[in-house]
C-alpha cells in the first residue's frame, strides 16, 4: 500500500477520533436511544469512509451530519415509531441541573421526528436556519415552521423548560 493510501486512512482515522464524541451526542439527541444513535454513527462513518477521499478536503463533520440526519428521519419514516429510553444515557453528567436535561430528553422524545431533527440541528449543533434545510434537504420555510411548531410543542409537554435561565446546551423556549 502506497502512502497516498495510508495518508488517507490515517486522515479518516484522526477525524473520527476527533468527531466521535460529539457526533454521537448529536445522534442519541436526535433519536432518543443510545444503541440505535451508535448505529446511526456507525453507518455514517462507513458511508463517510467510502466517500472519504472526496470529502475530506471539504467539511466532513457536515457530511457526517447531514447522513445521521438523513438517516435517522428515514428510518423514522419506515418503522413509525419512537423507541424512547427508561434510562438515561450511562455517563452521567457532572452538571447540577441533570432534572433540567431529563425533561429535555423526555420532551424531545415526545416531539415528531423532523422537528426533533430541526431543534438539534439549530440549538445543540447551532446551525442556520439555511444550514439546517440543506442538512434535511428541506426548504428553510420548513425549518421556521418545524422549529416554530417544536417550540410550541415543547412549552405544552414541559412548561417548566419555559424557564428564565433557558435549557441545556443554550436553547431557550421562552417568546
Amino acid at each position: 500500500m502506497g502512502p497516498a493510501a495510508s495518508d488517507g486512512r490515517d486522515g479518516y482515522i484522526a477525524f473520527v477520533e476527533s468527531h466521535q464524541h460529539r457526533l454521537l451526542r448529536a445522534a442519541y439527541l436526535v433519536c432518543g436511544n443510545r444503541h440505535q444513535a451508535e448505529d446511526l454513527l456507525q453507518d455514517a462513518l462507513l458511508k463517510l469512509a467510502l466517500r472519504w477521499p472526496s470529502v475530506r478536503d471539504g467539511d466532513p463533520a457536515a457530511y457526517v451530519r447531514s447522513i445521521l440526519y438523513r438517516d435517522a428521519v428515514s428510518w423514522w419514516r419506515r418503522r413509525r415509531r419512537e423507541w424512547l429510553s427508561a434510562q438515561p444515557p450511562d455517563r452521567v453528567s457532572g452538571d447540577r441541573d441533570g432534572a433540567l436535561r431529563l425533561a429535555l430528553h423526555d420532551a424531545l422524545g415526545q416531539l415528531p421526528p423532523r422537528q426533533r431533527a430541526v431543534l438539534v440541528l439549530r440549538y445543540y449543533e447551532d446551525l442556520t436556519e439555511t444550514s439546517t434545510a440543506e442538512v434535511l434537504g428541506v426548504t428553510v420555510g420548513t425549518v421556521k415552521s418545524q422549529c416554530h411548531a417544536a417550540l410550541r410543542r415543547l412549552r405544552e409537554v414541559a412548561p417548566d423548560l419555559g424557564r428564565d435561565d433557558g435549557l441545556a446546551n443554550g436553547m431557550e423556549v421562552t417568546r
